[in-house]
């Protein structure tokens, strides 16, 4: 006999975590589904492993920073084997206490790939459960490529659980993950290059705070390839061949390690959607602004399987809770991605939230914004000379009149941190001057925000 659920939750992430927890306490009977070991991508195989690996980076780069300043000449060094077994320490006990917590809260766990077998039902391993409700929740997956040899390629998750640290690495892409891992690994004492066919890397950010961050990548020793199209990657035993080509001329790179850093895509194609009837256009669901599946109203999604707001770890929470109200009370709440930042842990990090200078300028063109910008290097700065960092700016947006910040762009040394208070100003509609005439402690990053707006 099928069995009879409220809510079938396909992943055990942040969203599905999130809607579970809310769902249950409503008295709903709740079932989670996951291929994978519990626990979803941030805490097993994005945010959370990265952020101990960037740790260990951010201390070696310290430490060489100060050298001459107070530090010794001695060179240290992340011994790779050990950084990740301390990386183990946080991400091995996630699996089983995520299923205990789930046991503990009355929902039923299932491990297996999930797969629609009709408008509300799911198949796992053969068995089937049927569901008056259905959320994905599902992450993303590397993108294929569509390159001949895109199959020796590692992926980001394989990269964050290496044993040891190759000497000669290729990252394709040019995104957050191509750029973060790009400076762990040389940080660690690996020659990275990175191949990148636009015109920049982290076109999420803006160019002149990226084009700072990109001298002092260089200065570390990351070879940047910039509108560098790769065409196949070759593997000859241990060793690989990317070949790219570059304004009209092809190269041929080696490595011991190339990584797929090119993007990720929603992990829609097991689900077999069209046995439930849920829409979906190029590789993304069709939802309606309740995060409700347009053509099923029996199936919700969020989080990057949702693909609503940008991809990150507290817009998945956010949707969760969003998709969770809906479901339980009928469709009334509308996600509100209104100030939500992002940073790219580089060293230093960079971060960005609101509008952008393109942005603003063309509101300007077309509504008559009038606005003031404030951009500066300001390496000179005490905050960045007290850690002999070179590299720290920002460029700060702010419209006339209602003195609200349009858009705050930073990088440099404590930027994962500030950014939130400009996206607090944002999102709660705090102006220019509450922040510039708020009494913040000294000398500490956000100390500096009087003087940027």
């Amino acid at each position: 006999m099928t069995k009879q659920y409220d809510l079938i939750i396909i992943g055990t992430g942040t969203g599905a975590s999130g809607a579970a927890a809310h769902c249950r306490s409503a008295g709903w009977s709740v079932a989670v589904i996951d291929h994978l070991p519990f626990g979803g991508t941030c805490a097993l195989r994005g945010c959370d492993p990265k952020k101990v690996l960037v740790g260990a980076a951010e201390a070696i780069d310290h430490t060489r920073r100060m050298r001459g300043n107070g530090i010794g000449a001695g060179e240290p060094g992340i011994v790779w084997n050990e950084l990740i077994k301390f990386k183990r320490s946080f991400t091995d006990p996630v699996p089983p206490m995520k299923e205990q917590n789930f046991a503990e809260n009355g929902i039923d766990v299932y491990h297996g790939r999930a797969r629609f077998c009709g408008p509300r039902s799911v198949a796992v391993d053969g068995e089937v459960f049927e569901g008056r409700f259905i959320l994905i929740a599902v992450g993303a997956v590397p993108m294929r490529l569509g390159i001949p040899g895109e199959e020796h390629l590692t992926s980001s998750t394989g990269f964050l659980d290496l044993d040891q640290l190759p000497k000669k690495i290729i990252l394709l892409g040019g995104g957050f993950i191509a750029a973060e891992f790009a400076h762990i690994a040389a940080r660690a004492g690996a020659q990275v290059t990175v191949l990148e066919q636009a015109e920049r890397m982290l076109t999420a950010f803006d160019p002149d705070l990226v084009g700072w961050l990109m001298e002092k990548s260089r200065a570390v020793g990351i070879d940047v390839r910039l509108k560098t199209r790769v065409t196949a990657i070759e593997k000859s035993g241990d060793d690989f061949s990317v070949h790219a080509s570059s304004n009209g001329k092809d190269a041929v790179f080696t490595a011991d390690l190339v990584v797929h850093a090119a993007g990720r895509v929603p992990d829609l194609e097991p689900l077999d959607l069209a046995a439930a009837g849920v829409a979906s256009e190029k590789g993304r669901l069709t939802l309606n602004a309740f995060l409700q599946s347009v053509s099923n109203p029996a199936v919700y999604a969020v989080g990057d399987a949702a693909m609503s707001g940008p991809p990150l770890t507290p817009v998945a929470s956010h949707d969760a809770q969003v998709a969770a109200a809906n479901m339980l009370n009928g469709n009334h709440q509308k996600p509100n991605y209104l100030g939500v930042p992002s940073v790219a842990f580089t060293i230093p990090p960079i971060a960005s939230v609101g509008l952008s200078e393109n942005q603003v300028q063309q509101q300007a063109r077309e509504d008559g914004l009038k606005f003031r910008m404030r951009s500066k290097n300001a390496s000179d700065w005490y905050t960045a000379r007290r850690v002999a960092e070179t590299s720290y700016g920002f460029k700060i947006l702010v419209e006339d009149g209602t003195d609200r910040i349009l858009g705050a762009h930073l990088l440099g040394p404590h930027a994962e941190e500030v950014i939130n208070l400009f996206a607090l100003a944002i999102r709660k509609g705090l102006t220019a001057e509450d922040l510039k005439t708020t009494m913040f402690a000294y000398p500490t990053g956000a100390s500096d925000i009087s003087h940027m707006i």
